[in-house]
């Protein structure tokens, strides 16, 4: 089966953005397919970023914002200003428009989530 095939198999509902309808829905292969499509290798890094947005969101039902990803990742090793460049090398679409859609997150009501 070809990537696309096996994407669309477990594609549960989504938007016209490619945003899941529900973050329930969400599974670590589909991410894992959704970043091969935007040409991505998942990292242990990018799982550090997606695995924060995923538990953030279970603990208060709201995306975190970027600066708050950032923080993390801060706080992981280095300042705050090498966090938010190495979190536009990971995602380089923006946080909004690929972080959160790869963590299944659903479409941030402002997208002004990115820094």
């Amino acid at each position: 089966m070809n990537r696309r095939a096996e994407l669309d198999s477990l594609m549960p509902p989504c938007d016209n953005e490619g945003f899941l309808l529900e973050p329930g829905d969400w599974n670590p292969a589909l991410a894992s397919l959704l970043a091969a499509e935007d040409g991505l290798s998942l990292t242990p890094a990018h799982w550090q970023v997606i695995d924060f947005i995923r538990a953030s969101y279970a603990k208060t039902e709201s995306v975190p914002e970027a600066r708050q990803v950032i923080q993390h990742l801060a706080r992981s090793g280095g300042d705050k200003r090498a966090a938010k460049q190495a979190l536009y090398q990971l995602f380089p679409r923006g946080y909004g428009q690929q972080a959160c859609r790869l963590a299944g997150m659903r479409k941030p009501l402002k997208l002004m989530l990115d820094v």
